[in-house]
């Protein structure tokens, strides 16, 4: 039906007579002629009809946006003057010569080219939104990439393999999505995940490398880099180490960087232990382009009598921290109360602060409400110790670590975007030596920080049982500008040391062989050392491409609530349905009150 896309038409092809399909982007009169611009999903070129043709000009006036047009013609050079150099097809234009008007449309809910679409609108009518340029481009890029990772994956002799959608349901972190069973009625499967046992299996299997674009499903509260649905690009090797691992894959994200985006990342990647970035950035996944940091002031803060900070400085689980921000004595009372707003999201009770007004004067050069409670040795240290320049704001984190880290490690990030103080630059980095497990305050019991089969990197079962808390994992996580785009670790493949960790995470056998049986038999049949990571699919888009939510790369995401604007999803079923699945839906009574 056509020679060529539309957005490709270029001048190479004066005075050829070319075949075009596509929409009508805008329609144009101009004294009698009429100027069509025809999009496709490659881009736009303009379209002459002139009334030489009066059938064809008569069908052409008809024409209204996204009509669904054929048009022949003869490609020649635009008129001096009417150029388009934004336009790849901004040299030529299509004198038309036969029109087949394909398919009529109705007036459209929100023009194409109107980048402030409300969202909703954009997900009801998302086959309207994706013809839109800019997200043509993102799903375009998508491609591209996942194109490149295979290419990439396969020359490195990696079997593309699948895993089953229906599976055991073993509730560990978010909950799972739930198939009820026609043909073992009372019984369910589960959406996966991930594929993390399968892929195990397929390492005792032999399969030695494996790798697949698989979706995962999750029914966890949503946010932007978050949906009920997504993807990964999930990998699990044989015979290897953490360090041959790390390598390929980095390898691999280098590679996609310098085909797809012509953009060259550092060779190697900067590492960091997960301590260190807590310590200097409160984040396991640091931005590091933003040049700011955490500096810990325990030592100075123990002896002062501003309990506030002398409270948490002797505590041994709490920290007190300053975060300076350079040029930051010009913020209004407003603006320090919304950061102040800000940090309580994540649990801290203020924001305390500390205006630089001349680094010179000393105590007198300092603003704030705080400033009387410290001594000046201690004041002298914090200036020295972070740096000072007159200008300068220092913000204060002070409490229980956790809550230390979380609130002033979010703030450091919104302070440096909303200040313009994070680069342009792509800064990737390995985050390495995880701790094993955390302890759960609220159930009292340890819980694994990654999944119950990360491999620690002691060897020493009676060592990792008699203190927990202090051991480390042969986890690894590769974070982009504040995002984590993968992470994984060496499995165990030794059952003491996975009854040890069981036992740690107070797994009784009959839970083991509960939600783990199948695995836990095929670990006995020669299991080989294997390990293996998983990259968000959705989240490395979202950052190659600039968009602000994971929703903009998906084809058909899903809302905040998870539902889908555009089929109605969720949605109730016929009550034969339900009959069939022997499920019977239980009436809420509500009661009025007066």
């Amino acid at each position: 039906m056509r020679s060529h896309y539309c957005g490709v038409v270029d001048e190479s092809l004066l005075d050829q007579e070319v075949t075009l399909c596509g929409w009508a982007n805008r329609r144009r009169d101009h004294g009698g002629v009429i100027f069509v611009d025809l999009r496709d999903r490659e881009g736009l070129v303009q379209i002459v009809f002139d009334p030489e043709n009066p059938e064809m000009f008569t069908q052409a006036e008809r024409i209204r946006n996204e009509y669904v047009l054929q048009v022949t013609g003869k490609v020649r050079a635009r008129p001096e003057g009417t150029v388009n150099n934004d336009l790849r097809t901004g040299q030529i234009e299509i004198y038309v010569t036969k029109l087949v008007v394909l398919n009529a449309s109705e007036t459209p809910p929100f023009m194409i080219d109107d980048d402030e679409v409300n969202e909703d609108n954009r997900l009801k009518y998302r086959y309207l939104d994706m013809r839109r340029p800019e997200m043509l481009k993102r799903i375009k890029l998508r491609s591209q990439v996942t194109r490149s990772l295979r290419e990439y994956l396969d020359n490195q002799n990696f079997w593309d393999l699948e895993t089953p959608m229906l599976t055991k349901a073993t509730p560990e972190g978010a909950r799972d999505y739930l198939v009820p069973s026609r043909t073992h009625q009372g019984s369910f499967f589960a959406l996966p995940q991930s594929p993390q046992i399968f892929k195990q299996l397929l390492m005792v299997a032999g399969m030695d490398r494996y790798y697949q674009m698989v979706r995962c499903f999750r029914d966890e509260d949503l946010r932007a880099d978050r949906q009920p649905e997504f993807t990964q690009l999930d990998m699990e090797l044989s015979f290897v180490d953490e360090e041959e691992i790390m390598s390929i894959t980095e390898n691999m994200i280098r590679d996609l960087f310098a085909h797809v985006l012509e953009a060259p990342l550092p060779n190697p990647f900067p590492r960091m232990t997960y301590e260190e970035a807590m310590s200097r950035y409160g984040s396991d996944k640091p931005d590091l382009r933003i040049d700011m940091e955490l500096v810990d002031v325990n030592d100075i803060m123990q002896d002062v009598d501003f309990k506030v900070f002398s409270g948490p400085a002797k505590d041994e689980d709490g920290r007190v921290v300053v975060l300076k921000l350079p040029k930051g004595a010009d913020l209004s009372r407003k603006e320090i109360d919304d950061y102040t707003a800000y940090v309580g999201r994540y649990g801290a009770k203020g924001l305390a602060y500390i205006k630089v007004n001349d680094v010179a004067a000393g105590r007198e050069g300092l603003q704030s409400p705080i400033v009387k409670f410290l001594p000046d040795e201690a004041l002298a240290e914090i200036i020295k110790r972070c740096n000072v320049e007159t200008g300068d704001m220092l913000f204060f984190g002070a409490g229980a670590t956790t809550i230390v880290n979380e609130s002033i490690g979010a703030l450091r990030v919104k302070l440096g975007h909303d200040r313009g103080l994070a680069s342009n630059d792509w800064k990737p980095l390995w985050v390495v030596d995880f701790p094993m497990f955390e302890w759960d305050e609220r159930n009292k019991r340890w819980s694994a920080l990654h999944h119950p089969f990360t491999a620690p990197a002691i060897d020493d079962v009676e060592a990792l049982k008699a203190n927990p808390g202090k051991a480390l994992s042969r986890a690894y996580d590769m974070v982009l500008n504040g995002t984590e785009l993968g992470g994984g670790s060496i499995r165990i493949h030794n059952s003491e040391i996975q009854q040890a960790a069981f036992e740690i995470l107070g797994i009784d056998e009959a839970e083991q062989e509960e939600k783990f049986g199948f695995l836990l038999n095929a670990l006995k049949y020669g299991c080989p050392p294997h390990g293996g990571l998983a990259f968000g699919l959705d989240r490395l888009v979202m950052l190659m491409t600039g968009a602000k939510s994971i929703r903009d790369v998906m084809t058909f995401p899903k809302t905040q609530t998870a539902a889908c604007l555009l089929t109605d999803a969720p949605s109730t079923v016929s009550a034969e349905q339900l009959k069939e699945l022997n499920i019977r839906l239980r009436k809420v009574q509500t009661e009025t009150t007066e």
